[in-house]
């Protein structure tokens, strides 16, 4: 006869062992990959524009607009960049309590020694254990805000540059800054160095992003896709749920959370 088990034991086995919560509202995620789209584009025809290929001097002038092809899809897809990039900031002061504007800002000391704690797991390799999110952790908000002043140098250095070719009122509203960096030579300087910066960003935040995903388990890349995170309930609690007080519209999409338990 097998011996019943413990009540302790009977509500520990009945406790959930993970929460799937509503993580990334569906604007967020679309601003994610067409964002991700959009640098894609601008790095592959910024670099052709800045390097143009050998071929593109020895055939026959009639078929040599594929440079011209090449400069309007830079151009349109930097409208379709800083729109969008517009829109991620509005949704900032719209979205739940992860996306908020807030929690880019390093306002709370508790958010430095987080993102201090992050080094010494992602960097200094110094430990395996994993620093509990259920949103973004406090190095990943701050790298994402240095991100966004880099996307406003390039938004504002590009515009400046297109502003001497184009008759639109928009591009002229940056013209300003050209004369400010000495001339469209130099400003084209600082506008080719500042896309490296995103080549580098996007090898290591995919790194991280595997790597997040393996250690925590908490599915960070499907996350992205469907909006869902698997979270301990504890996770729920403190700053691992939010750094600041929830608006109305947070505790109205934090109804969407479910209790899960793993297959």
């Amino acid at each position: 006869m097998t011996p019943e088990a413990s009540p302790a034991i009977q509500s520990a086995a009945a406790a959930p062992l993970f929460r799937r919560v509503y993580v990334w509202e569906l604007p967020v995620r679309i601003y994610h990959w067409l964002n991700a789209l959009c640098v894609l584009v601008l790095t592959v025809t910024g670099i052709l524009i800045a390097h143009p290929p050998a071929f593109a001097s020895v055939t026959e002038a009639s078929f040599s607009y594929w440079f011209g092809i090449n400069r309007f899809i830079h151009f349109a897809t930097a409208y379709v960049f800083f729109f969008n990039f517009a829109f991620r900031i509005y949704w900032g002061f719209v979205g739940n309590q992860f996306s908020d504007w807030r929690n880019f800002l390093p306002l709370r000391s508790a958010q430095f020694r987080q993102a201090g704690a992050v080094l010494r797991v992602d960097v200094l390799q110094a430990t395996n254990r994993p620093i509990d999110a259920v949103g973004h952790n406090s190095l990943a908000y701050f790298t994402y805000f240095l991100m966004f002043l880099v996307f406003l140098f390039q938004v504002i250095s590009g515009f400046a540059m297109y502003a001497s070719m184009s008759k639109s009122w928009f591009p002229q509203l940056f013209a300003w800054a050209v004369p400010l960096f000495g001339g469209d030579f130099a400003l084209r300087q600082w506008h080719y160095m500042a896309m490296w910066f995103f080549v580098v960003f996007t090898i290591v935040h995919v790194y991280l992003v595997f790597y997040h995903d393996y250690v925590e388990g908490h599915g960070v890349m499907s996350s992205m896709v469907g909006g869902w995170k698997f979270v301990r309930p504890d996770m729920l609690k403190g700053n691992g749920r939010s750094w600041f007080p929830l608006s109305p519209r947070s505790s109205r999409s934090e109804q969407k959370s479910a209790p899960r338990r793993p297959s």
